[in-house]
């Protein structure tokens, strides 16, 4: 049982059904990498952007110490200019009326605005983003503590820098060089792109918690609404093919109306008709075997006693046990072959149209020449023109012949078996009747299970197998039909056999 369960593995439906809830998930996920690829375009245009403004500056202020003084910017960007060897020679942040940017304190953060700091933090480690310098002011303020200052010093062209403050928002530094007067050096917050990209970033965040939750919470209601019912099915059929145990309870699931309801309710009946085959053939089988010693054991002492009789008249009344016993055993054996291949059988014939009332007629006209023990008087009723219906001659004159052969065998000495024919709409009735006891109302459904023999008191085994009628039976429903049994009207039992017209 284990090494079933194992089996599964991750083919079984609970991992698929994860598997599909789970991809609304991953497209989320990439849309969060997304919008991180676009920070990065975006802080490289602000960077160029910086630069661009740093070589406007340099080349258009003609007083490069009074005009930066009074530079201010809506997003409060720092201009300094720096002498060639480092000096602070004038700063726009040096007016206390300058628009300057400023670095949050994280202590001071609100719960969304830590939340949304940490989905940063945590993307960039996924995304393995290489270290950024840390933004810090030095004290004294000189230009060497800038590499990018450094960089346009040293080459004479522009130089940029991204770094990262306290905060976790970046500051874009840009430096051009002057020639004569020193470096100009713009240093701008982008805590305005990082404020957009972080709003569309935690709203992704969030529905993607949102949604992971209900397709995790989806998963698992499928999982319990499907993978689990149809887990103890499979278990209980392992159990009924393995045959642990007789009575395996297959869950009927009576609250489900769906298919997977359908289906338990389907294999819980198909085990019970199965159980119940397997009891009716075991105890056929037993019945077989107990009755078959009988016969079996009158011919082995025929054949002992056959041995050592000398007189003609013994010898042949010990032919004529041996003659007889072996006839029983034949038909008991035929009847057995005969219900084993009779559905594979009725599958494969092609159905004729047949005249029912030449059929009967010919079997009692065989009756007839044959004579029957007791003096019992096989006859027919009925219109002598035809009667026409679609099915295979050789199987109908078997249903017929065996409705006979039961009802002579409970007819009394000098009885009438009456084969009747007539037509009912677009139905071709044919009843059977006979003068016995009748069948019980209680046993009349059972007479036609397999297996199931009520046989006269007088008459031994082997005669009757208990098959005739069940075989009858499923002849019958393969030509569309129906038989059923009721009390005839002078007494007796009267077996119907509806069949339909063609």
């Amino acid at each position: 049982m284990q090494e079933w369960r194992r089996n599964l593995g991750f083919g079984s439906l609970r991992a698929r059904i994860f598997a599909v809830n789970l991809l609304a998930v991953v497209v989320l996920a990439i849309m969060l990498l997304y919008l991180d690829t676009v920070r990065s375009r975006l802080l490289d245009e602000r960077t160029d952007a910086v630069a661009n403004e740093a070589v406007a500056i340099a080349g258009l202020a003609s007083d490069l110490p009074v005009g930066l003084v009074r530079l201010s910017f809506a997003r409060g960007t720092r201009i300094r200019l720096y002498a060639a060897d480092g000096a602070l020679i004038t700063d726009n942040w040096s007016q206390a009326s300058t628009r300057r940017f400023t670095i949050e304190d994280p202590e001071r953060y609100s719960w969304r605005r830590a939340s949304a700091k940490f989905i940063d933090r945590m993307l960039e480690l996924v995304q393995s983003r290489r270290d950024v310098e840390a933004y810090a002011e030095a004290r004294p303020d000189r230009g060497g503590q800038w590499h990018e200052v450094r960089r346009a010093l040293a080459s004479g062209r522009p130089a940029t820098a991204l770094r990262r403050a306290g905060d976790g928002s970046y500051v874009v530094g840009a430096a051009v060089p002057v020639p004569g007067r020193g470096v100009i050096h713009l240093l701008d917050h982008a805590e305005d792109v990082a404020r957009v990209l972080r709003a569309e970033r935690l709203t992704s965040f969030w529905l993607l918690l949102s949604v992971s939750g209900v397709t995790f919470a989806l998963s698992l209601y499928l999982a319990r609404t499907i993978v689990r019912p149809l887990r103890l099915l499979a278990v209980a059929a392992h159990r009924v093919r393995l045959g642990r145990s007789r009575e395996v309870v297959v869950p009927r699931l009576p609250e489900r109306r769906d298919e997977i309801g359908a289906l338990a309710r389907a294999i819980s009946d198909m085990s019970t008709a199965l159980r119940r085959q397997i009891d009716a053939t075991e105890a056929f089988a037993a019945d077989v075997a107990h009755e078959l010693k009988n016969p079996l054991a009158s011919l082995r002492s025929a054949v002992e006693v056959l041995e050592r009789v000398e007189q003609p008249d013994l010898r042949a009344q010990l032919l004529a046990v041996i003659r007889d016993d072996v006839g029983r055993i034949d038909r008991l054996i035929t009847d057995i072959a005969d219900a084993s291949r009779l559905d594979a059988e009725l599958s494969r014939t092609g159905f004729q149209p047949i005249d029912a009332v030449a059929l009967a007629d010919g079997l009692v006209a065989a009756y007839g020449i044959a004579g029957q023990p007791r003096g019992v008087v096989v006859a027919r009723s009925g219109p002598a023109g035809p009667l026409w219906i679609e099915g295979d001659a050789g199987r109908l004159a078997q249903v017929l012949r065996n409705l006979i052969d039961n009802a002579i065998s409970f007819s009394p000495a000098g009885g009438r078996v009456t084969l009747a024919l007539e037509r009912h709409d677009d139905q071709i009735m044919l009843a059977v009747s006979d003068e016995g006891p009748g069948v019980p109302a209680a046993n009349r459904r059972d007479i036609f299970r397999r297996f199931y023999s009520e046989r006269p008191a007088d008459e031994d085994f082997g005669r009757h197998s208990g098959l005739g009628l069940s075989i009858a039976a499923a002849i019958v429903a393969a030509h569309g039909g129906s038989i059923s049994v009721d009390e005839a009207p002078g007494g007796g039992a009267m077996f119907r056999v509806a069949l339909p017209a063609a």
